[in-house]
Order: C-alpha cells, then sequence, then structure tokens
C-alpha cells in the first residue's frame, strides 16, 4: 500500500508539472490585471454547449452551427461523435472530418472538448471492446446457483471454470462455511442446521451503454464498457480513441483542443464489481483472503448480514474503488497532462452517496487524477424547491489537488424544463457552490433543419451566456479560501450506514445556510494528502483548512486519527457531530477495534443533539423553497465554537443567503447569492483589513465602488439582494 501511494504522488507531482498552459494550473493575479480580461474573457473559459454530431455532417453543417454557437455567445464546444454520421465511428474518414471541424473552430476562435466516447458512458470505444478485444470487458461476481442442505445432506454438484468461491449459509444466524471445490466438482456434508450453498461465479457483465454506433438506438448491454478495474484496459481504450485523435489533430492539443470529457463511468451491473487480479490485489492490501465472504455480499436486498460480513464488505468496497481509480481515472488524467490536455469527467448520480459508494467507489477518490472534476445536474436535482449542496464534490476535489476548475454538465432531460430564469438559477446554485466551467445540454446538429429550443431560442439567453463567461473566467482565478474542512464518511457509507449520509448532507446544508464557506474532504485527504502546515491542513490549491468537521461517521482510520489529533495539537480545530466513530480501522474495517472516550479527548464533541434530516426534494413541478433547516441550538454553538474566526458574519440570521470566497494576489473575491424568494438586505462584516470594496458586476462587466466602513481588522458593507440574485464583491 506505501509503495502504491509513494509511487502515485510521484506520478501525481510528475503530471502537474506538464501542465503548462495558464488555464490548466493555479494563476494568482492581481485584481486590475482580472478587471482587464474579465470583460471579455479568453475561450478556453467557455461556456460550452455538449454537440451532437447526428445525421448527415458536413462542413456547411458545421459551419452554420458553429456561427450559430458563437452568436449566442459560447466561446468553445464539447463535440460528440452522434447516430447517423456518413462515415464510421473513428475511421479515417471520421478523423479527416474532425479535423475540418476543428480547424472550424479554430478560425472562430473557439475552444473544443472531445467526448471520448460515441455516448455513454465512457469506456466502450464505440463497440469495439466487444467485437475485438472481450477479454477486456467489464466483469462482475454473481450467484450462478442456490441449493438448499439441511444437516446431514450430502451436497454433489457440478461447477463451470469460472467459479470463484462456494459458500454455505446458515439462514437461523447467517454463519458461513467455506466449501471446498476441486475439478469442476463440489462433494459436501452439510453440518447441523438449515443451509444455502452458494456458487459465486466472475462473468462478463456491463453497465448499460447508450451508444450512437447501436443499431437497435437504445441503452443496452450489447456494446460492453471495458473493465474500469484493469489498467491495460484503460491502456486500450486510450488506443481505440484518444492515441487515434492524437494522430488526426494532436497539433492542436493544447491550443485548440482543450482535453478529453468522459461521462457517468460506473458499475450499474447486478453482482459485485470484479477484475482478474482482485483477489490478489485485495490480500495484498488487506492482507486476508475475501473470497470466503463474497457470497454474503450477493445476499438478497434486505437479507441480515452479520457486523463481520459488513466490515469485510467494506474493505472490497475499499480495494475497489482504489483499483478503480488507479484502472481508469488515472491513466487518463496522465494521458492528458502528458499531451497537454485536461481530463474533464462527472461520474453518475453524485447526490446520492450511498449509491455512489457501491457503483463508483468514493467521489473524491476517483477524482483525485482528474483534472478539470465534474458534476451534471438532470431531471430536478437544482431547482427552487430542491436542496442541493452536491455541486461542491466538484469543487472541492479540485481544491484539494491543485486544480483551478470544476465543471458542470447542466439542463439535460429537465423536467419541466428551465426557462433562461431558471436556467440561472441553476447556475448560479453552482457558481456560489465553487464549480466554474459550464457545459449546457444540448445542441443537436443542424442536419435535420434543428431550430433552436427550449431556453436557447430565448432572446435574454445570449446574455446570461455573457454573465456565465464572466462568472466562469472570475472564479477561476486566485485561489479557493475555504477555511473549513468538512468529512465526507464514504468508509461508514461502505459498510452500509445510511446515518453517516443524512448527518453528512444536513450539515452540508447547515455550513450553508449560516454562511461558512467549506471543501469536502476525505479520508485520503485526512490521512495523507493535505500537507500539515502550523495548526492548519494544505491543500494544493493554497488554501488552509483551520477547522475540520466530522458528522455522524460510524468508523475512522487511524491515519486520519493520528493526522487530526496533531492537527489539534498544533492549534486546529476538530468537531466531532453527532456522534463519534465507534471504530478506528488500520489495515483493515475487520479488524477495526472499538473506540473509547480517550479516543477523542483533544477534539470538540458534540452529541447531546442531532442533526434534523435534509427532506426529500418534493415531486415536480416546483413548489415553494424548502424550509429553513431546525438546528438545535447545541449543535450551532458547536459548530460557531469550531469556526470561531469566520470569514464573513451577517448582522442577523439569513438561512437564504450562499457565499463563497476565493483569493487573488492583492484582494479577496466573495460571491453571495440569495436563494431565497424573498429580498435580503443585511449588514455583512468581512474579516479583513481591505482598503476598498468595489462591485462587480458579471451581467455588465462594469466595476463600482461599495460604501464600506472599516472596523479593528474588519470592512462592513450594506448587502441587498433581490429574489434569486448574485452579486460580486472585491475586497482590494
Amino acid at each position: 500500500m506505501k509503495k502504491m501511494f509513494v509511487g502515485a504522488l510521484a506520478s501525481f507531482v510528475s503530471m502537474g508539472a506538464l501542465a503548462q498552459q495558464p488555464w490548466q494550473k493555479i494563476q494568482m493575479p492581481t485584481a486590475a490585471r482580472v478587471q482587464q480580461a474579465w470583460v471579455n474573457p479568453p475561450s478556453e473559459y467557455g461556456p460550452e454547449p455538449y454537440y451532437g454530431l447526428n445525421g448527415a455532417v458536413d462542413q456547411t453543417v458545421i459551419k452554420r452551427d458553429l456561427d450559430t454557437m458563437k452568436s449566442l455567445g459560447y466561446r468553445a464546444v464539447t463535440v460528440q461523435a452522434g447516430f447517423g454520421m456518413p462515415f464510421a465511428y473513428l475511421s479515417p474518414k471520421y478523423f479527416k472530418f474532425f479535423r475540418m471541424f476543428v480547424q472550424e473552430a479554430k478560425t472562430r476562435d473557439m475552444r473544443v472538448w472531445i467526448v471520448d466516447d460515441a455516448g455513454y458512458p465512457s469506456g466502450f470505444a464505440g463497440g469495439k471492446f466487444t467485437q475485438l478485444k472481450p477479454a477486456l470487458r467489464m466483469q462482475a461476481l454473481e450467484v450462478a446457483q442456490r441449493i438448499p442442505a439441511r444437516g446431514g445432506d450430502v451436497v454433489k454438484l457440478a461447477v463451470g471454470p469460472d467459479t470463484v468461491a462456494v459458500t454455505a449459509i446458515n439462514s437461523a444466524d447467517g454463519a458461513t462455511v467455506t466449501v471446498p471445490f476441486a475439478n469442476g466438482t463440489i462433494a459436501w456434508t452439510a453440518p447441523a442446521g438449515n443451509w444455502t450453498v452458494m456458487v459465486v461465479e466472475h462473468q462478463f457483465r456491463t453497465s448499460p451503454t447508450r451508444s450512437d454506433t447501436n443499431p437497435e438506438r437504445k441503452k443496452d448491454g450489447s456494446q460492453s464498457l471495458e473493465d474500469y478495474m484493469d489498467p491495460a484496459a484503460t491502456q486500450q481504450y486510450l488506443e481505440f480513441t484518444h492515441e487515434q485523435y492524437k494522430k488526426a489533430v494532436g497539433d492542436e492539443f493544447g491550443k485548440t483542443i482543450m482535453g478529453f470529457r468522459g461521462d457517468e463511468p460506473d458499475y450499474s451491473i447486478a453482482g459485485l464489481p470484479w477484475t482478474p487480479k482482485f483477489f490478489t490485489q485485495f490480500e495484498q492490501l488487506k492482507g486476508y483472503d475475501i473470497r470466503p465472504y463474497v457470497a454474503t455480499f450477493l445476499l438478497p436486498k434486505g437479507a441480515a448480514m452479520t457486523e463481520k460480513q459488513k466490515r469485510a464488505k467494506a474493505d472490497y468496497y475499499d480495494v475497489f474503488s482504489q483499483m478503480f481509480r488507479y484502472g481508469f481515472f488515472k491513466p487518463q488524467g496522465e494521458w492528458c497532462a502528458e499531451n497537454h490536455l485536461e481530463y474533464q469527467v462527472h461520474l453518475n448520480h453524485e447526490e446520492m452517496e450511498m449509491q455512489l459508494t457501491r457503483s463508483e467507489g468514493e467521489f473524491m477518490r476517483d477524482m483525485k487524477y482528474v483534472e478539470v472534476p465534474g458534476i451534471d445536474t438532470i431531471w430536478h436535482q437544482i431547482w427552487t424547491d430542491t436542496v442541493s449542496d452536491f455541486p461542491r464534490l466538484a469543487a472541492s476535489a479540485a481544491h484539494v489537488y491543485g486544480h483551478p476548475r470544476a465543471f458542470t454538465e447542466s439542463f439535460a432531460a429537465y423536467r419541466p424544463a428551465p426557462d433562461v430564469t431558471m436556467a440561472r438559477y441553476i447556475l448560479n446554485e453552482q457558481f456560489v457552490r465553487g464549480v466554474n466551467l459550464v457545459e449546457t445540454m444540448y445542441f443537436p446538429a443542424s442536419t435535420g433543419g434543428h431550430p433552436l429550443s427550449g431556453y436557447m431560442k430565448d432572446p435574454a439567453y445570449p446574455s446570461l451566456l455573457t454573465y456565465v463567461r464572466r462568472m466562469s473566467y472570475l472564479l477561476s482565478m486566485g485561489e479557493p479560501a475555504a477555511s473549513v474542512a468538512l468529512f465526507i464518511p464514504s468508509s461508514s457509507m461502505w459498510l452500509g450506514d445510511a446515518a453517516s449520509d443524512a448527518a453528512f448532507v444536513s450539515t452540508e446544508r447547515l455550513l450553508s445556510e449560516h454562511q461558512i464557506d467549506f471543501d469536502i474532504v476525505n479520508e485520503d485527504a485526512l490521512a495523507t494528502d493535505l500537507k500539515a502546515g502550523h495548526g492548519t491542513l494544505d491543500t494544493m490549491s493554497g488554501n488552509q483548512y483551520r477547522t475540520v468537521i466530522l458528522p455522524g461517521a460510524a468508523v475512522l482510520s487511524k491515519a486520519a486519527l493520528g493526522r487530526l489529533r496533531a492537527f489539534a495539537a498544533d492549534g486546529g480545530k476538530v468537531l466531532f457531530l453527532g456522534r463519534t466513530p465507534g471504530l478506528i480501522s488500520g489495515r483493515t474495517i475487520l479488524d477495526a477495534r472499538a473506540t473509547t472516550a480517550a479516543d477523542f479527548s483533544w477534539a470538540s464533541v458534540e452529541t447531546s443533539a442531532q442533526l434534523s434530516a435534509t427532506p426529500t426534494p418534493p415531486a415536480y413541478p416546483p413548489s415553494a423553497p424548502p424550509a429553513p433547516q431546525i438546528v438545535a441550538p447545541a449543535i450551532l454553538q458547536a459548530v460557531k465554537a469550531a469556526v470561531s474566526e469566520p470569514d464573513l458574519w451577517l448582522n442577523s440570521p439569513d438561512a437564504s443567503l450562499r457565499c463563497m470566497k476565493r483569493r487573488l494576489k492583492d484582494s479577496d473575491v466573495y460571491l453571495f447569492f440569495n436563494e431565497g424568494l424573498t429580498p435580503t438586505s443585511d449588514s455583512v462584516t468581512f474579516r479583513n483589513d481591505g482598503q476598498l470594496v468595489e462591485e462587480w458586476d458579471p451581467s455588465t462587466g462594469a466595476v463600482s465602488s461599495v460604501a464600506s466602513t472599516r472596523g479593528e481588522g474588519t470592512m462592513s458593507v450594506q448587502l441587498k439582494l433581490k429574489p434569486y440574485e448574485t452579486r460580486v464583491l472585491m475586497v482590494r
């Protein structure tokens, strides 16, 4: 494990060294320099539509569509090979066409992001794994046979060559017995009790793919994804796709072409994610054989598991998430960095962490080597009646791992579809949570005479894109300034502990409703990735956490606990909310020890009250916004004590106001967003000894002075916001 980390860290550092273009690294300009550019920002900062090359695309269509995009205010384009093109995907004719496309974009000073597959999820190479490399397809563990047996019964049966484990499970108490098999045969006498013999096999199983090379035009398993946990499969994927683009248009890499854009890689499968080297890798990392346990992980939903089995399952997902990161995300991030590009990708259902831990492992872990971490907002995930803190995941990954930007895929499949006003609201919800690169869905090629639809045809839409361009540029400059880290308890979720997820989401909301800017950090960050300062934990982007809040975690690693203890001893603040972890894990969660009060005697602990659950968003059509969260006074007092030196505070509470902060070389940037239905007016005080406060209006590009009152190390201004309005204040 240590060797793996050291090698990964060296690789990560080398990736950063290869990022030469300004937009690929943290920049610390002065406010004056930013002001010079922000009226008409460089094209690298977008925004871009998701453009589908459907139908008989040719140069005439491309010219027409790019001209339309540019007239709307787009300065970049995310392009995907589509259905019914007049040439085969990844063929020589396709790449000849694609070179023409890049040249047309270059002529218009537009930038290009290349969707890395002919649909989604990423990783099927337009069907080439199924056609040409079937051995590198995605695999899973599944129960092939279930045989009931009573005490004294002799179970004799043949098993297939793909069998990896045979386990008997006692229905009375969940106890298990490993059933030996050899030469494809089982001969086993059941001890006393009622048993179910479960034969577990590895089988080729894929998440459904929506491929525009599928003649059936449906999402199914006919074009398999690669084995995400096998670096050799990802290397083959790069050879099928990225390397061919390099041959065709590599001279525009890092210039007109910004990078590759991935989409929703995940294991939406029955069974357990698996790869041929999994058991070997598991034993190297955890020190025990997981095979005797895997049958219990495949029990029907709702079946009881023993505590030991739950812990072993958590270890399984820990190893799975590591292998997913190193097998799929890291090779692509490295390839892009080596070729002066960036890799951007979002996962599936980022806002549903309990599901994500099973299908993708761990958001922050997956995103470590991704240059532009992303999220998507579809259906009804962000609206005026929802609580939508999940966009902060992408920005937090960017902040922790030293990347200047986080992106959003917005507006796909919204029901009801947003108008321009609602589109602005949806984007503002993301800007104020650190997202700063915008991709909008959907712009089909005009091969069928497709006119603009929805919000894009609104006369006000170009003004919205101008606003987006300036916000994206401004919020990409400088470094993040959040000083509070919120722990995401993924290892607790691997245990199936839904209470930890509920506490995490409620704490996100609590901090947002009290204007406390924060980043999300995971176990890896606490244990190794954050750099210890003097009473701080420092990110690769330059911000320093002075407070770490851990809500409702059931388990914490010994490494993270030790780092937090040292952090607190050096002056940092650590707060455990709701409960303290009941387990401390070492190499394994299986052998985690029970905690004692002494384990947390050095930290602040508030367990006398619980956070109220964040409500499930109501069904659309949209209704009134959610009521402010009810917070027990003890919890709020504990949070305020832990965040003893907030960056800003209001004269009176306002649960509808959201804020974030960035830092330039000589100035601080504050973004405020009124999430509520009613106007807000209050005095806001900054912990800042600046000389001048300015308002920067992203709609007009104007910069104007704001009346302020200076105090001892503070500045105060009167802040007025209309419903759903944003305001950018620059403290020089």
